[in-house]
């Protein structure tokens, strides 16, 4: 907001839209909006330099993070919303920032990204206060993406603190998990900003926090991500079993891969590293090396 009480763009406060548009946060899409223009730019501000740039926004809602975005410079933001009732808001932004918004109605987890991106100049960049119900299959969704290196650049995405923090955890803490070791096989995540619920309207109950993740050139080994999410599903699935027992669903011989990886077969899931993960994986798919 400028010192006037007016915003930078020239549109109205966002209190003021959602008044207008009678945009009531509904809790069965997980909608929870961050007025605060200033906190927004923040948000905008973690995805580096976005001159140039197509950005890929998921439940933009009335706009806030979407303004942001434009007023940090992005060259265009692609918008996905399922909410029919926040569609004239975000018409008002296309119309002040003309052919550099486009806003597709429909759902994310069916969305076909590279399609909604096509034309774009280099990779794109996500950023999203993601629908909290939906976030960690989004997230994995984007993680799983084929080929690697991806489509995307960076992504800068907001979670409840506690799956932001399980997705940056270290082995042998208790929040360590599926989600740690996706995240951090292919991307070097870390968290940007913590955000506490009255940053929110309405204020959901739980704090927040947004995570930057940075995609690596080359995972930390050769196998699938489809076979990761296999593997570590298994494990974390009883995490309080040794390996030897929680890998039994996968191979009737689990012993052997672990020991051909490396691994202890009387470790337990949470005392692994993610490149053990990765190596196990790898065995998995293509078998262990001939003798």
């Amino acid at each position: 907001m400028t010192r006037d009480g007016s915003s930078p763009d020239g549109l109205p406060p966002l209190r003021e839209v959602i008044a207008a548009h009678e945009l009531n946060a509904k809790k069965s899409l997980g909608q929870n909006f961050i007025l605060d223009l200033n906190l927004t730019r923040k948000i905008a501000r973690a995805c580096g330099s976005l001159e140039g740039k197509t950005v890929i926004e998921v439940g933009p809602g009335p706009g806030g993070l979407t303004r942001a975005l434009l007023l940090e410079g992005a060259a265009k933001v692609v918008a996905v919303e399922r909410d029919q009732r926040c569609l004239p808001a975000l018409a008002e932004i296309s119309a002040r920032y003309p052919g550099q918004l486009a806003v597709h109605e429909g759902d994310a987890l069916e969305a076909d990204w590279e399609a909604l991106t096509a034309g774009r100049n280099g990779p794109a960049i996500i950023a999203a206060n993601l629908p909290y119900g939906v976030a960690s299959l989004l997230l994995a969704g984007w993680l799983e993406t084929e080929p690697w290196p991806p489509w995307y650049e960076r992504m800068v995405l907001m979670f409840q603190k506690e799956v932001a923090e399980r997705i940056v955890a270290a082995p042998g803490s208790k929040a360590y998990g599926r989600l740690s070791v996706l995240a951090q096989w292919r991307t070097t995540p870390k968290i940007v900003l913590n955000l506490p619920p009255d940053a929110f309207s309405p204020p959901p109950k739980v704090s927040s926090a947004v995570v930057q993740f940075i995609p690596r050139d080359q995972p930390l080994a050769a196998g699938s991500a489809k076979m990761l999410a296999r593997v570590t599903a298994a494990a974390f699935g009883q995490r309080r079993k040794m390996l030897r027992q929680s890998l039994k669903s996968l191979t009737p011989m689990p012993e052997l891969l672990l020991r051909e990886a490396g691994i202890d077969p009387q470790e337990r899931a949470e005392q692994l590293t993610v490149a053990d993960f990765a190596r196990l994986a790898e065995l998995m798919e293509h078998g262990p090396a001939s003798g």
